[in-house]
């Protein structure tokens, strides 16, 4: 692995195609797939809103994620180095430059209440090792949550901790030593771990009404919020939106074909989500449960079904091991761009850079956590600092960074620049992808960006 040259200074290669797949797909899978996925899907309909959000993965999805690999790709600095140049270089406005501001504010703001939510599933694997849950009823499992985790400050904190210290370690590793070996170790156990969970569950659940209610389209399923649920689901899964993609680009060699890798990393990142469901609908009808329980399904519904069946125990601490190592792969891609920027421009070393950043994080999640206990009577507009947090990320700067980012491309660069780094592509296929990311995806993208904000 060489570091590139005078313009590439502290970026380094991943080691194949396939290693960027890899490490793309970590970004992209995460507890938007094994924790949100699942429920998302309970509360609109099931196979209606799987169908919108297989359509919306292909025609939003993809095309957003060769859009930022290409700017990353093309630059090869980080998000914010990149735009500077990019504007420069092309005489466009320096207001585009904003994408790469918002893009990188997004990832910190995400990664402080994403921390948080991570430190749950390790204290879950924790409890479901030791037996806490065993033969546990609903009023047991529901205080383990609601009381020993969520009302303890000092519990939480701890988690939140020691969750932030293992994605810095990562990062300050740096692309070869910390993400590219990391994440060829996580990204396998995550697939394996997952594979254990659906044979499990289709060995042991009802598989007849789990696959009939994630799999069965009625058109009667079909509302207003929940397209705009499963358009959400889509852009937001692929980590778009948060300049992840653009800075993981920056370290891709040249000469790999864009297209297929983004159409690769959108194909395995929506299989991840449909095993999830899998995974977990089978379990979720056996046990009597019901599937629009919100973001309690997994940390109240499925910990009681868990509790109550043969090798319970075991499956449920491979099942919160599983959420850890997903929300482990997404959570360094979060932060990356900032400390690839802080590398970039100053005289801190990565390790330095990534230690200032992960202590950022650390510090604005101690208001997540407090939002949950000792702040909870503190609101604006009836939000806590962990809604604050999470409604500005994923309805404001995320939408619109993608929205900017396709209008950028479509409408900012000349025609030649997209050309040139899709140059393997068809005509055709070129024609079509330049339609997507020219109307289709600002518009898609603008209608969640507008539902949201009003």
């Amino acid at each position: 692995m060489a570091v590139a040259g005078t313009t590439e200074a502290n970026f380094m290669h991943w080691g194949s195609r396939l290693t960027f797949i890899l490490a793309a797909t970590g970004s992209a899978v995460g507890l938007g797939n094994i924790w949100k996925f699942p429920y998302m899907a309970g509360e609109n309909g099931g196979g209606a809103f799987v169908l919108m959000y297989l359509a919306f993965v292909a025609l939003l999805g993809a095309p957003m994620l060769m859009n930022e690999t290409m700017i990353g790709r093309a630059m090869r600095k980080s998000p914010i180095g990149a735009l500077q140049s990019l504007t420069e270089q092309y005489n466009i406005s320096k207001y585009w430059r904003s994408i790469a501001w918002m893009g990188s504010l997004s990832g910190v703001l995400v990664m402080a209440f994403y921390s948080v939510i991570a430190g749950w599933s390790l204290d879950y694997i924790v409890k479901m090792a030791t037996g806490v849950f065993n033969g546990a009823n609903a009023e047991f499992v529901g205080n383990q949550f609601g009381g020993e985790l969520l009302a303890n400050p000092g519990n939480m904190l701890f988690w939140h901790f020691l969750f932030t210290v293992l994605t810095v370690a990562i990062v300050a590793g740096g692309v070869v030593k910390g993400l590219e070996r990391s994440l060829r170790f996580l990204m396998p156990l995550l697939f394996v771990l997952l594979l254990i969970m659906v044979a499990y569950s289709l060995a042991t659940g009802d598989v007849e009404a789990g696959m009939r209610f994630l799999f069965t389209f009625r058109p009667e399923d079909i509302t207003s919020a929940s397209v705009l649920a499963a358009l959400g689901q889509a852009v937001f899964t692929l980590s778009l939106g948060c300049v992840s993609m653009m800075v993981y680009g920056s370290y891709m060699a040249p000469g790999q074909d864009l297209g297929k890798t983004a159409v690769a990393v959108a194909a395995l990142d929506t299989m991840v989500a449909i095993l999830a469901g899998i995974a977990i609908f089978p379990i979720v009808f056996a046990n009597g449960l019901e599937p629009g329980q919100g973001p309690g399904l997994v940390f109240i519904s499925l910990p009681l079904a868990f509790a109550n069946m043969p090798g319970g125990q075991f499956l449920g601490t491979l099942f919160f091991v599983l959420i850890a190592a997903a929300a482990v792969s997404s959570s360094i891609s979060l932060i990356e761009p900032t400390v690839a920027r802080l590398v970039e421009s100053t005289k801190l070393g990565r390790a330095k850079a990534t230690a200032a950043v992960g202590m950022f994080t650390w510090v604005l999640g101690i208001g997540c956590v407090l939002s949950f206990n000792e702040w909870s009577g503190y609101t604006v507009a009836d939000k806590n600092f962990f809604d604050i947090l999470d409604y500005a990320t994923a309805n404001v700067l995320m939408p619109l960074g993608c929205m900017m980012i396709a209008l950028l491309i479509g409408w900012g660069l000349p025609k030649h620049f997209a050309r040139e780094q899709l140059s393997e592509m068809s005509p055709t296929m070129f024609s079509l992808w330049r339609m997507m990311t020219r109307y289709v995806v600002p518009v898609g993208v603008g209608a969640i960006f507008l539902f949201n904000l009003f």
